[in-house]
């Protein structure tokens, strides 16, 4: 049974064709690579699917459950994390309170309880730390932990992104280029983390990255999107075989469509 699926997923800005019955899926623990040129629609199939657009038609299944129009908030809560080309910190909060915040999903105490300190609200808060703690230590980041975002490198930046994330438990984690504007030293290290993180926490992972090497050293299967389509799909070498994959990256003439990536 697929842990993410989605089924026939179309939708269409004007005369523009973003998603073009899109079918794709994710199994519990695996990673998977979605490739494709500029404007095949990659991010738009990862925005339907953390609940940013919704499709004209088709759906988007978690454990068989229908979230097509769940917000993202509740996806979140059901267990998709994502992480954006664009990162979004909360500046003002040190590496340690961002992901503390990240917790906040699973703290269970009431209010009341944290305004009295009660022994369940000390457990929470307990807990909590304790999974911070955790995934600090699993992305290399301790020494991070009293620093302001403003305080850091970019690459350090896109790893404390991806720390906020995990520390939501996701069952599935959408990486949308994680390795965007990072070092090359950073680079490599991503792979090994991103299995690392899969053997750790159990998560499935789901990822958009124009690092080829990197996107099919680490994926087990991989979708290409070309014009909103699926226009392959298989092992990385079956995919980086296929004449239709080669052919979208040869440098024809494309349409612009920058809402589709």
């Amino acid at each position: 049974m697929s842990l993410l699926r989605t089924e026939g997923l179309d939708l269409r800005f004007g005369g523009v064709v973003a998603l073009d019955d899109v079918s794709i899926s994710i199994d519990e623990g695996e990673i998977v690579g979605l490739l494709g040129p500029n404007g095949a629609g990659k991010s738009t199939l990862f925005n339907v699917l953390s609940g940013l657009l919704a499709p004209a038609s088709g759906s988007v299944l978690l454990s068989e459950r229908d979230i097509s129009r769940a917000l993202p908030y509740e996806r979140a809560l059901a267990g998709l994390g994502r992480t954006f080309q664009h990162i979004k910190l909360f500046p003002g909060h040190t590496v340690e309170e961002n992901l503390l915040i990240a917790q906040h999903r699973h703290l269970r105490s009431s209010v009341l309880a944290a305004m009295l300190r009660l022994p369940s609200w000390r457990r929470d808060e307990a807990e909590a730390r304790d999974r911070v703690d955790a995934v600090l230590e699993l992305i290399d980041l301790e020494r991070y932990r009293h620093h302001r975002p403003g305080e850091l490198s970019y690459g350090t930046l896109r790893f404390v992104e991806l720390a906020v994330v995990l520390s939501l438990q996701p069952r599935v984690l959408l990486l949308d280029e994680p390795a965007s504007g990072i070092a090359q030293r950073e680079a490599e290290a991503l792979g090994p983390l991103l299995r690392e993180i899969r053997d750790v926490l159990g998560c499935a992972i789901f990822l958009i990255e124009h690092d080829m090497p990197l996107l099919l050293s680490v994926s087990e299967r991989v979708y290409a999107l070309d014009f909103g389509k699926v226009i392959a799909h298989g092992t990385p070498e079956e995919v980086t075989a296929d004449d239709h994959v080669l052919s979208s990256y040869l440098g024809r003439t494309r349409r612009t469509d920058v809402a589709a990536n």
